[in-house]
C-alpha cells in the first residue's frame, strides 16, 4: 500500500510510564507530538494509575492520543520509537518497568502484519488499561477487524486497577 505524505491519517497511540517522573515524561511526550512537523494533536486522554501486567514493579501511569498524521505507519512508529529513546527508554524484559512505552493501536482503519509493525496493535484489546483511556476519546472509533466499536469492547473488560489520575 502507497501512502500520500500529503494525506493526513487518524491514528490512536497508547503512552504509559512507571519509571522516573512519570506524569512529567508523559506531559512532555504530549507536548512533543503536538510540536511534531507531520503530526496534529487532536485529543489526549486523563492520565490513570494502572496495575502493572508483568513481573512485580510499580503501578504505571496511562493515556491515549489520537493524532492526525502524514507520516506512513512504519515512520510513525520510528518517530515513537525515538521519543521512547529520548527518555532513556531500554527494552530489557518483555512487559518490564519503562520510562516511556509508545504504543501505535489504530492507524485510520489500516489492517498492516509486517516483520516491523501489526496494527491495530495486537493486545489492545485485552487490555482495560489501554481501552479505558481510548474509549475516553475515542469511544466510537470502530476496530478494524472485529468491526466493534472501542466501548464495546472496554465493557467485556474487567477494569479493577485503574484509577484515574486526578491531577
Amino acid at each position: 500500500m502507497t501512502f500520500n505524505k500529503l494525506m493526513m491519517q487518524k491514528c490512536a497511540i497508547a503512552l504509559g510510564s512507571n519509571l522516573g517522573d512519570s506524569l512529567n515524561i508523559l506531559e512532555t511526550t504530549i507536548t512533543l507530538l503536538s510540536q511534531h512537523p507531520s503530526m496534529e494533536l487532536i485529543s489526549h486522554s486523563p492520565w490513570y494509575q494502572t496495575t502493572p501486567v508483568g513481573p512485580p514493579q510499580p503501578d504505571y501511569l496511562n493515556g491515549c492520543a489520537i493524532l492526525e498524521t502524514s507520516l506512513t505507519p512504519e515512520d510513525l512508529l520510528q518517530t515513537l520509537l525515538g521519543i521512547e529513546q529520548k527518555f532513556g527508554r531500554i527494552r530489557r524484559e518483555k512487559w518490564g518497568p519503562r520510562t516511556l512505552d509508545l504504543d501505535l493501536l489504530l492507524y485510520g482503519d489500516l489492517i498492516l502484519d509486517s516483520p516491523s509493525l501489526t496494527i491495530p496493535h495486537p493486545l489492545m484489546l485485552e487490555r482495560a488499561f489501554v481501552l479505558v483511556p481510548l474509549a475516553n476519546i475515542a469511544a466510537n472509533w470502530v476496530h478494524p477487524m472485529s468491526k466493534k466499536m472501542i466501548q464495546e469492547h472496554l465493557n467485556q473488560l474487567n477494569c479493577e486497577g485503574i484509577r484515574q489520575l486526578i491531577n
